[in-house]
């Protein structure tokens, strides 16, 4: 996109009006206005209250050289992004829902940096460029800045506008705005979210410039409108009409098109004709508003016009047919095949004069593909494990959009189905980097290359390390500790250097199979690896600092063994001796031998006694004997 397209957005600052008594509703609630570089929050005369600088990933704040020639705060103070931040920045909005988005910013140079060189960078919102800026920009461009703005879908939870140096110049804005429309609005129904519609033009005929910022004039999507005086082809016979009435079908679902747009119009006898600057390699959505609001005009025939875009006769209007009088209509077509720069809109008069009340040009950009959200995921963990230093400007999305560098050291490529992008190589050799490897990056399913060699990354290695896709791995010199996780097992990989660090433990003896295979595999210079020769012999029962497989194994069979051992030993001195105490008996036989051999013993001890009796008697002396 050109910077004579970007001119088409470029608004003077020299109209104000009246203050307005309350700020703009949106009927989606969720809005942000962001003042880019300023310090605290603020409120414009017209009653919109601006966001202090936020939710931006670097770059430093400056002001305007001549702020005195601003009007509003939020046009005297701008964010910057000298290289230092990296190639890439981003203002990332978090936590909002899903949905159409009216997005606005408003970009300046006026010297702030005391360089007299405008910059060249470029701009893109959910990873699809659509804004150009080319040095040297036009005097009054430099000076005044421009407002530029567009439609587009969110569907991951957060808004990306992203901007990307071109040479070494740092790329400037000096507000955002984010407003939630409603879904089915600009023919959402049918376009979806395949395409950005950038505004290349956004006229109100017969009327000055209004709208948010502008005047106190409410548009409940946050529209600027310009006059159409500087677009028109032939002015001689131009006519310009104005009503007071109200006009139906205004401020609705899903377009909620402001009633002051159709409240004036331009008419000609003979023809219309506006010439828009666009980019011929795009198709354009072309939005046409009418009313009629003249009260002479009363039936159907009175005035009627052919729409007539590029010398292709597109369609024939009655406004009164379609919707009588003092009501809003709206018609839109899409110009496509583009042979010239310059679109041409033409009303040729069929009875009674042609009339508009205003007309909208947007840019269909197709939106750019985008990197596999669990891949996002992925890299943004290890961008934080990694400590990735501001200087690489790893921020918003990995891959996209496809028309720049992906983040430093990040190579990507399309996925299978030809609507992702997915991470392909990381290569950070040698950057400094003090971090550690995160687990998520078991999410990179499509990584084929991985060099983190020679930094200072320490920590295990992660489990999830080994993808099928991986075939390259250099993690030498670093200090990584503990045992290579079998992960790395992977029949894929073909080189996997791991020399110097300190790992320790027995190598997986599937990954010998990477050099047996033609492949190269270099472990040495680590603490204390073991394995297949040329390594050490692993101990049969110990590695890796503590049990080994084996040993788990033998101590697991012993456990077993000496278990069975003592439920043997409680089994028979238990349970069998208990029954031996209470269930004995002994048979009736022996019972009564055992009762005879009772009574023949007491009989025998009566007789021993009385025998030991008499003969105790026959011994005793007499008492006549001396």
């Amino acid at each position: 996109m050109s910077l004579a397209v970007v001119l088409l957005f470029s608004l003077s600052f020299l109209f104000l009006s009246s203050v307005a008594d309350h700020a703009p509703s949106h009927p989606y609630g969720v809005s942000y206005h962001i003042d880019c570089g300023g310090p605290t929050d603020s409120t414009d005369p017209f009653n919109t209250t601006w966001l202090a600088d936020r939710f931006f990933t670097g770059g430093s704040t400056a002001i305007v050289s001549e702020p005195l020639r601003f009007h509003h705060s939020q046009e005297k103070t701008l964010r910057y992004f000298p290289l230092s931040s990296g190639k890439k920045n981003c203002y990332i909005i978090p936590d909002i829902p899903d949905g159409r988005y009216y997005v606005r910013t408003f970009t300046v140079y006026d010297n702030y940096d005391g360089k007299s060189h405008s910059p060249s960078f470029e701009a893109s919102v959910e990873g699809t460029v659509v804004f150009s800026w080319r040095s040297p920009w036009s005097e009054v461009l430099s000076r005044s800045g421009a407002y530029s703005d567009l439609f587009v879908f969110v569907s991951d939870g957060h808004a990306d506008v992203c901007f990307y140096s071109i040479a070494t110049d740092p790329p400037v804005i000096g507000s955002l705005q984010l407003v939630q429309v409603d879904p089915s609005s600009y023919g959402a129904d049918s376009i979806g979210s395949r395409f950005v519609l950038v505004n290349y033009g956004r006229l109100s005929c017969g009327s000055g410039q209004w709208g948010p910022g502008f005047s106190n004039d409410t548009d409940m999507f946050g529209r600027s409108w310009q006059s159409d005086s500087d677009f028109q082809s032939e002015k001689k016979s131009v006519r310009k009409i104005l009503t007071e009435n109200s006009i139906s079908g205004t401020e609705e679902s899903p377009n909620y098109f402001p009633m002051k747009l159709y409240q004036t119009a331009v008419t000609s006898d003979q023809s219309l004709e506006y010439e828009l600057e666009v980019d011929a390699k795009l198709d354009y959505l072309v939005w046409f508003h009418f009313a009629e609001i003249d009260s002479t005009v009363k039936k159907a025939g009175q005035r009627v016009f052919d729409v007539v875009i590029n010398d292709k006769n597109v369609s024939r209007i009655d406004i009164f047919k379609e919707v009588g009088s003092f009501h809003a209509y709206s018609w839109n077509y899409t110009a496509k095949n583009l042979s010239s720069t310059v679109l041409r809109v033409k009303l040729d008069t069929v009875a009674g004069a042609a009339l508009i009340s205003g007309l909208e040009n947007y840019a269909l950009v197709p939106a750019d593909l985008s990197t596999v959200p669990e891949q996002v995921v992925a890299m943004k963990a290890l961008k934080d494990s990694l400590r990735i230093p501001d200087r690489m400007g790893w921020n918003g999305d990995p891959c996209a959009p496809t028309t720049w560098d992906a983040w430093e050291g990040v190579t990507c490529h399309v996925g299978r189905n030809g609507t992702v992008l997915v991470i392909y190589q990381i290569d950070l050799g040698s950057q400094g980097l003090k971090g550690y490897i995160s687990d998520q990056i078991s999410l990179l399913t499509n990584l084929v290359s991985l060099n983190l060699s020679s930094n200072s990354l320490g920590g295990t290695l992660p489990s999830g390390l080994g993808q099928e896709s991986l075939t390259r791995l250099d993690l030498s010199y670093n200090q990584f500790t503990g045992p290579i996780p079998e992960s790395l097992s992977s029949s894929s990989l073909q080189l996997v250097v791991l020399n110097d660090n300190l790992l320790e433990g027995r190598v997986p003896e599937e990954l010998y199979s990477v050099g047996v295979h033609g492949g190269a595999i270099d472990l040495s210079g680590n603490k204390d690896l073991c394995g297949e020769d040329p390594l050490p012999q692993c101990p049969l029962f110990w590695e890796n600092g503590g049990l080994s497989r084996k040993g788990k194994i033998a101590i697991g069979v012993s456990c077993a063994f000496i278990l069975c051992v003592l439920l043997l030993v409680i089994y028979f001195f238990c349970i069998r001796r208990g029954r031996n105490d209470y269930d004995f008996g002994l048979p009736q036989d022996l019972m009564s031998l055992y009762a005879k051999r009772n009574r023949y013993q007491r009989q025998k001890s009566l007789m021993t006694l009385e025998m030991e009796s008499q003969h105790a008697k026959a011994l005793a002396p007499s008492p006549f004997t001396r």
